[in-house]
């Protein structure tokens, strides 16, 4: 039996960061908001360093870079485009307004990967290498972002946090994709 795909230690990590991802959902879903918030870091953590590691094996094909590349944009959808939506949708931006808004933040979270990986796809075939600088905001920033106001968000009161929230996924959606 032949499985699809590319089995080695490089994708590891992109692994470990959608596992926290989805178990971060999971918290999100129980109303477990803190603990959510701390996968959501993880995850982030985790993105941190998969490139750095991917880059070790030195003969990786062509085909297992590209897949790298796709996979990895894959994650960062689900743990940074999704996982944030899922996590505010808990928190109560779940009216006809919020879910648009939502909506919004993960079309622009898609769309700012995949136009990472067109014009990273064309990098690779011919520089090699590491990114060496970004276009718009990467998507992976929301591991910083939405931790830093929900820790915020502690210290405010709960209607000052609503608004917060209903605005913090439109300006970063925005962000993502100037």
């Amino acid at each position: 039996m032949k499985f699809i795909g590319f089995y080695s230690y490089t994708v590891i990590l992109t692994y470990l960061s959608l596992v926290s991802g989805i178990l971060g959902m999971r918290y999100a879903s129980i109303g477990k908001f803190d603990i959510a918030i701390i996968c959501l870091a993880i995850s982030g953590f985790c993105d941190m360093f998969d490139g750095l590691v991917a880059r070790t094996k030195k003969n990786r094909t062509t085909d297992e870079k590209n897949f790298g590349i796709q996979i990895d944009s894959l994650c960062d959808l689900i743990c940074f485009g999704v996982f944030p939506a899922v996590f505010l949708y808990y928190l109560g931006i779940n009216t006809t307004l919020g879910i648009i808004i939502l909506i919004f933040y993960i079309l622009c979270a898609l769309i700012r990967l995949a136009f990472f990986n067109v014009l990273e796809t064309k990098r690779q075939t011919k520089e090699g290498g590491c990114t060496k600088g970004y276009r718009g905001l990467p998507v992976t920033s929301s591991a910083t972002i939405f931790p830093i106001f929900y820790i915020i968000g502690l210290f405010l009161s709960k209607s000052m946090m609503t608004y917060i929230y209903y605005a913090l996924p439109i300006l970063v959606g925005f962000l993502f994709i100037l």
